[in-house]
């Protein structure tokens, strides 16, 4: 299983997003039984105690599970902030995240506050590394130059193949921001594209199998999320085969401009979806 280039983050991870209760309990063991080893959650999911459930039934090392969570905009303040991580870790039953995100942008409290506050939390030992989610490239840049080079390690964004991110990530990995994709299977898109279809057959994988190691061959993480134990092992199962040049290139050709996610009190101004052609 795979890594970002530079080491730090699993590629492939599970995400937890919209699971709660015991079913939230049993997929992370489930998925931590059958080999993920990154675990994504957040503050807004309500889920992160069950999280923590689930990463203790598996009888896993906490040092063998890369953990994830994102802090809500409405505590971005410094001192809002730093409660919200101590609130986490208690959720989670852990004594440090692997790395902590800020969920989305916030406007309302300057952004250089905000990036102390969660600087000075993994100086505190509280977490390993910080980064950022859904921020767009002006804001990915504001983000370094206040933090400085190497401080940020991810940007989490919305990216499957009908949402064209070239440039953000081209921007991301020119600021050494490495880049989760969430929302990977576009909630089942990838079922229905005969693109997909096609070349699932060819490999006798599923779209999301062949979509999973589209991402992941471009050296992004990908954190698919599933309540089904059988989707669960089969997102997993995209380690024993590999997409020609042509085939990524088929899909990277998929027209990209649906965006699912962009909730009106949260979303900044996107950057145009644009695929960059050679």
């Amino acid at each position: 299983m795979g890594t970002t280039a530079d080491g730090l983050i699993p590629l492939l991870g599970f995400g937890t997003y919209q699971l709660s209760g015991d079913n939230a309990v049993a997929m992370v063991e489930h998925a931590l039984r059958v080999g993920y080893r990154h675990i994504d959650t957040a503050q807004m999911y309500g889920n992160e105690a069950e999280v923590g459930h689930g990463i203790l039934a598996s009888g896993l090392p906490r040092a063998h599970v890369f953990l994830t969570t994102k802090i809500w905009p409405d505590n971005f303040a410094p001192q809002d902030l730093t409660q919200a991580v101590n609130q986490s870790l208690q959720q989670l039953g852990t004594d440090y995240l692997d790395l902590i995100l800020l969920h989305w942008p916030n406007p309302n409290v300057p952004l250089e506050d905000t990036l102390s506050a969660l600087m000075a939390a993994q100086q505190a030992g509280k977490t390993r590394h910080i980064g950022v989610s859904n921020f767009t490239i002006d804001l990915m840049r504001q983000a370094v130059a206040i933090c400085g080079p190497g401080t940020l390690i991810n940007n989490q964004i919305e990216y499957h193949p009908f949402l064209w991110q070239d440039r953000v990530i081209q921007a991301a990995h020119e600021l050494d921001l490495s880049v989760t994709a969430y929302r990977p299977i576009a909630k089942g898109k990838v079922f229905r594209n005969d693109t997909l279809l096609g070349m699932a057959q060819t490999h006798n994988k599923t779209a999301a199998q062949v979509t999973l190691r589209w991402i992941i061959q471009q050296g992004i993480v990908a954190i698919p999320r599933s309540s089904s134990p059988q989707h669960v092992s089969e997102n997993f199962n995209i380690f024993d085969f590999e997409l020609s040049e042509a085939e990524m290139q088929a899909i990277h050709s998929i027209p990209g401009d649906q965006r699912l996610v962009s909730p009106d009190a949260l979303a900044p101004r996107w950057d145009a979806p644009e695929p960059i052609t050679a």
